[in-house]
């Protein structure tokens, strides 16, 4: 018996330490171009992972670094997820940690600050996007479409993106943190997170990419968005590589040479939109 309330006590202790480092509001990390160098293009990037953790390293810091060098102020999102926590001591059965709509309010303010800095940022609020990977792809994509706001992004980038969230080639990891251990099963909620039903007839131009290889996020998640912003006659650029693989960024050792051609793919996307 007090074994067992040891390791009650344990996991409440953690669940609360858990809750206390997650309420943090978004936190948004800056790479400024220099100014010589300055586009005055801004990009929010959304890391990966599931809506469970955040991929920093590889697909957040790493990313920015690369648009810092081409001239893009980047600033690195640190949205709030479910956590490793939630998963390891399974207290998210419970309903307890983050899930929709907290990241989508984090992508939110995060415009805004983007939106009323501008000045100081030395940004053009005509010129603010949002890049995302994975999971992230579905975070950039959501900024836009279910954005309550009126700080919108003027262009998108999902790559190698979540996207349904109700057919079969979702990615069940995803869908289970967003919409919660319950939600996950609610049809209604289901259809209301998948972005290829519900692309709006004002969608900003959209920058898609993926791999046919993909491990983890199934291919056909990124052609049923293209297929959605094709219908609705929205601008956007679509590249489907035979190889490279998921999750890695803008990291040419963890993907075949074929796919790390996003990157200048991008750059010419984005130079043709005059951002």
């Amino acid at each position: 018996m007090r074994r067992f309330l040891s390791r009650t006590y344990i996991v409440v202790l953690l669940l609360l330490l858990s809750s206390f480092c997650f309420a943090k509001k978004q936190r948004l990390l800056p790479f400024l171009a220099d100014s010589a160098n300055n586009t005055k293009t801004a990009i929010i990037v959304c890391p990966g992972g599931s809506y469970s953790w955040l991929d920093m390293k590889t697909e957040g810091i790493g990313v920015a670094r690369w648009l810092q060098e081409k001239g893009i102020n980047a600033f690195v999102l640190k949205y709030r997820v479910v956590g490793v926590p939630a998963y390891i001591f399974w207290y998210r059965v419970l309903g307890v940690g983050h899930k929709y709509p907290d990241m989508l309010e984090d992508v939110e303010e995060a415009l805004e600050s983007l939106y009323l800095n501008a000045d100081s940022l030395r940004i053009d609020t005509t010129k603010i996007g949002v890049m995302g990977f994975s999971a992230g792809g579905h975070l950039a994509m959501s900024s836009f479409i279910y954005n309550r706001t009126n700080y919108k992004p003027k262009f998108l980038c999902p790559v190698y993106p979540v996207v349904t969230m109700s057919e079969k080639a979702t990615h069940r990891r995803s869908r289970r943190a967003a919409l919660g251990v319950y939600g996950q099963y609610n049809k209604q909620m289901r259809d209301s997170l998948s972005l290829e039903k519900h692309i709006p007839a004002d969608c900003p131009p959209v920058f898609l990419m993926n791999c046919k290889d993909d491990p983890v996020v199934k291919y056909q998640n990124s052609e049923l968005l293209d297929s959605a912003l094709t219908e609705k006659h929205i601008q956007h650029k679509y590249i489907q590589y035979l190889t490279g693989g998921h999750g890695f960024g803008a990291d040419s050792v963890k993907t075949t040479e074929e796919a790390i051609r996003w990157k200048n793919e991008f750059l010419q996307w984005i130079s043709s939109l005059n951002l």
